[in-house]
């Protein structure tokens, strides 16, 4: 018999709860009485244990957190119904399991417990992304031991193998399981949605309806990075462990409904597993696909990326700087402000730049610009050795800034603006996901220079040219 009875994915919003909705409820009865028969199907499979995963609980970028108390609970209080609460038993040997299980893939799995609530000041308590699909499943009388996993920021590969750590440590615990990805999708289909209106959150919705009914896992995987973003979903790595966890499963796939009546979408979905054929393992596979667009993306990078990429690398591996070419090559001769841009996984690992030269050559100030990215953006920790192969990089070249009087002159996508108020600064680049607008673009800046409302400043544009 399968270790994984069933798995399913979840919406999360606790305005389906009748409790916080009220005769709100009314709008969004397709996906209450689909998240009721999801519920009554688990009940009927009978788990030992049911794991949750959810993008709303402690999210580190480099790992994932499974909770580690032996009772877990929370409420919605935050929501305005102190009276729902939840306590559930957790099941502490396969939470270990499915950690060590993870290793042996190379992907941090962190185990909460109260000594590290309190190293990282941070709850135990359930998040609302777990509390509302328990609330349909207690509903039901679901008896079973819960595992709550939250997402990290990893690659779409790494969240997929720790999925398939689940279903490994499930067969070697011995334990019937079910698994539930807990996840909106898109948050800004209306105009007035949480994330402001954008068209791709259709485009994206509707991608994702397509391809969950169709269980085209591949196309899933590979989904546009920056139709994704431009979605400001949070269900995306959620599903993906799930159907981690189904890896070599035969599924038949069954979307039981699908609305978005306040701008986000609510899909719910049922995935039952079949046979298991290891020839259909794709893991692995995922991996070292993901390994070789990032090396096909280094055959073809310019010498300014190029540079800035072996700086980093060099330091980190061997503890010293490289040598400069000699004889600089032309391009890198002359001066220029200089700004190196880390990203790893699509999420951003670090950015460090000079508005203006501020070393003899441009080859020196990437060099430098490079290792401070890299290793001393406060933002986050120094880039270790194992994530070097997974990161990309861009590399800026500023022109000289020239004053500009208004935001009429400005354009986010052609260039970046500089505000300034005294000795506060602030730099935002041009062509960034997310910011669209003059006036997005002008905020962004004047609150990395830490002004205040109100408070005048100065402002500067500048063009770019970037290389990757």
């Amino acid at each position: 018999m399968n270790s994984i009875l069933l798995a399913g994915i979840t919406p999360h919003p606790p305005i389906i709860i009748p409790e916080v909705g009220g005769r709100e409820t009314e709008k969004v009865k397709n996906t209450i009485e689909a998240l009721t028969t999801l519920a009554e199907e688990v009940k009927e499979c009978g788990p030992e244990t049911v794991v949750i995963i959810t993008p709303h609980g402690t999210v580190f970028r480099n790992a994932i957190a499974v909770n580690g108390q032996d009772q877990l609970s929370g409420s919605l209080e935050q929501f305005g119904a102190p009276q729902v609460k939840i306590q559930v038993s957790n099941d502490p040997d396969l939470v270990d399991t499915i950690i060590r299980e993870a290793e042996t893939e190379g992907i941090l799995g962190v185990e909460l417990d109260q000594e590290q609530a309190i190293n990282y000041d941070i709850s135990l308590n359930l998040d609302h992304g777990s509390l509302v699909p328990m609330y349909f499943l207690q509903k039901a009388q679901v008896e079973a031991s819960y595992v709550h996993v939250t997402i990290g920021f990893l690659s779409c590969p790494e969240i997929y193998s720790f999925g398939k750590s689940i279903q490994r440590a499930a067969q070697k615990e011995g334990r019937k399981i079910v698994v539930l990805a807990s996840g909106d999708l898109s948050h800004c289909l209306i105009p007035g949605a949480p994330a402001q209106y954008n068209p791709a959150g259709k485009e994206f919705d509707s991608k994702m309806k397509t391809l969950l009914q169709e269980y085209n896992v591949e196309k899933i995987m590979n989904l546009d990075e920056s139709l994704v973003s431009s979605a400001a979903e949070c269900g995306l790595r959620p599903i993906i462990m799930a159907l981690g966890s189904l890896d070599g499963y035969r599924v038949e796939s069954q979307v039981l409904s699908y609305e978005g009546p306040f701008g986000v979408g609510y899909l719910v979905a049922l995935l039952r597993p079949g046979k298991f054929n290891e020839e259909d393992e794709a893991g692995e596979r995922y991996r070292r696909e993901e390994q070789q667009k990032i090396k096909a993306q280094q055959e073809k990078e310019s010498i300014y990326v190029k540079l800035a990429r072996e700086a980093l690398e060099t330091y980190i591996r061997e503890g010293k700087k490289p040598e400069l070419p000699d004889p600089l090559p032309e391009e890198l001769r002359d001066k220029a402000g200089v700004f190196v841009s880390i990203k790893s996984k699509g999420q951003l690992r670090g950015c460090i730049g000079t508005i203006e030269p501020t070393r003899d050559n441009i080859a020196e100030e990437i060099t430098q610009n490079a290792l401070s990215a890299g290793l001393s953006d406060l933002r986050f920790p120094p880039v270790t050795s194992e994530e070097l192969p997974y990161l990309n990089y861009s590399v800026d070249l500023l022109m000289p800034p020239e004053p500009v009087e208004g935001l009429q002159n400005l354009d986010p996508q052609k260039f970046g603006v500089i505000v300034k108020s005294g000795l506060k600064t602030g730099l935002l680049l041009p062509k960034l996901e997310g910011v669209d607008t003059v006036e997005k673009q002008v905020n962004i800046a004047r609150e990395k220079a830490g002004l205040n409302p109100g408070e005048k400043a100065d402002l500067y544009r500048f063009e770019v040219k970037r290389y990757y």
